[in-house]
């Protein structure tokens, strides 16, 4: 079996020691919690790629007696070689014994051979009650580094530090809540170089995880470019018996079409979230109060959308205004759809299209039917309502540490689409959403073309 690097995540009890498992492991269903001694018998989570394990990450109950322990390894030894085979005997000795069961379940993937994370709260000042585990740690003479979790306002990092340095071969601050792909990564490059016989495979590991993310941003942006093809080419449509439609029968099916829209839009970020092992997040919709406003509101096409001006630059560029396009782009108030071939329905003042899409057919003399149709999509401004809101979406999702347990809150609310969309790239964009719409059938190609453009706007954000 392949020897995989495993660490040991210990520490006093409440002091993130299970956040940082969550985010290195990227795994949110690490028990994480302020009520100290939530974590009662060891864990292990391993982070896999494409099925392999790269490594493995031990959730740990914290110290409790640690004196107690001390003095036992301590008696009646005063010869260093020892004290290694003194913690093995009292594990043996109190392996059954619940008042050790915390320290038994800590040291025992110690002395197997796991390297040591040690965790400790920079915000809160240190003191010398920490020093009997830190010793037993170092008894142990296995590969180690402590990590300064600064979970409060105070920040006693300093004093911390000088401590730290004397037990542990390497010290860093790692802050699991706010850590990104790029700060775990960092961490993983100093890890490596705790052991001579771990640096080879974790720098592999690190590779394999670089790649992995580059294909997941990758993976990412096709999510985002599908929705945008089913959104803008979809059309709803519902049965009438004559040319007379009743204002009730035109907003059935506009909220029908609405509906369906905006489930495409859950379903992608729901996908997203799985993509990313964001599984147990409840994000959507109801924790984004930004993405919380209606997809076909004023508010989303001033949070998400291009600008009038933009967009006639965007149409004037593509070579996509003219007739009725035009006339919506410099007059209309709408957030709506259609190529317009009958009437304005609603107080939104949305242009819909009612195209005859089967042919009045007698069927015995008697029955005569049509449809009443919605779509697809013809505002020029939607598509990047949606691409501003998904890239967003997917900002936060791929930035959000697995330890994280909060509400997102978005202070800066940046327009992606007009901020970070060149007009050269809203052209090559257009030319797409042209054929999204109209086409009866979308290329692959042209979904993989679509992509491209995204996985550089992603790039651009994140």
């Amino acid at each position: 079996m392949k020897n995989i690097p495993r660490f040991a995540v210990v520490g006093h009890p409440n002091k993130g020691k299970s956040s940082i498992v969550s985010a290195l492991a990227q795994d949110d269903s690490v028990q994480v919690s302020d009520t100290p001694g939530t974590t009662k018998r060891r864990k292990v989570y391993p982070l896999k790629v494409d099925g392999e394990i790269i490594y493995e990450l031990i959730d740990t109950p914290g110290f409790q007696r640690a004196r107690r322990v001390l003095a036992y390894i301590n008696h009646n030894q005063q010869y260093a070689h020892r004290r290694f085979e003194r913690i093995l005997e009292f594990i043996k000795e109190y392996k059954n014994d619940p008042k050790f069961r915390d320290e038994i379940e800590l040291l025992e993937p110690i002395v197997d051979g796991a390297g040591i994370i040690y965790v400790v709260d920079g915000s809160k000042p240190y003191g010398t009650e920490y020093e009997a585990e830190m010793e037993i740690l170092r008894f142990t003479a296995m590969p180690s580094m402590a990590l300064i979790n600064i979970i409060g306002d105070e920040d006693y990092s300093k004093e911390w530090k000088q401590a730290l340095n004397q037990y542990f071969k390497m010290v860093k601050t790692y802050n699991p809540l706010k850590a990104k792909f790029d700060d775990n990564i960092e961490l993983l490059e100093a890890v490596s170089y705790l052991n001579e016989d771990w640096t080879k495979q974790i720098k592999n590991s690190i590779e394999i995880l670089k790649n992995d993310h580059r294909k997941k941003i990758d993976y990412t942006a096709y999510l985002i470019a599908s929705n945008i093809v089913e959104s803008l080419s979809y059309v709803e449509k519902i049965e009438i018996k004559s040319d007379k439609v009743s204002d009730d029968k035109k907003e059935q099916l506009e909220k029908k079409y609405k509906n369906s829209i905006a489930s495409f839009e859950a379903n992608t970020q729901k996908k997203i979230n799985s993509l990313w092992n964001h599984n147990r997040l409840q994000i959507v919709q109801n924790n984004l109060d930004i993405l919380d406003t209606d997809l076909f509101s004023k508010q989303s096409q001033s949070l998400f959308g291009l600008s009038k001006q933009t967009m006639i630059l965007t149409a004037v560029a593509s070579g996509g205004v003219s007739g009725a396009a035009f006339d919506m782009l410099v007059g209309g108030s709408s957030l709506m759809m259609g190529s317009v071939i009958g009437a304005t329905i609603g107080a939104a003042s949305a242009f819909f299209a009612y195209d005859k899409l089967a042919e009045i057919t007698i069927l015995g003399q008697k029955l005569s039917t049509k449809e009443l149709v919605i779509g697809p999509m013809k505002n020029i401004n939607f598509p990047y309502i949606l691409l501003g809101r998904s890239l967003l979406y997917a900002k936060v999702i791929i930035n959000r540490s697995h330890a994280m347990r909060e509400e997102e809150n978005l202070k800066d609310k940046i327009n992606i689409a007009e901020e970070y969309i060149d007009l050269q790239t809203r052209k090559s964009l257009e030319k797409l959403h042209v054929k999204f719409r109209e086409e009866d059938e979308i290329s692959q190609e042209d979904i993989e073309n679509y992509s491209k453009l995204l996985i550089k706007l992603l790039k651009k954000i994140l």
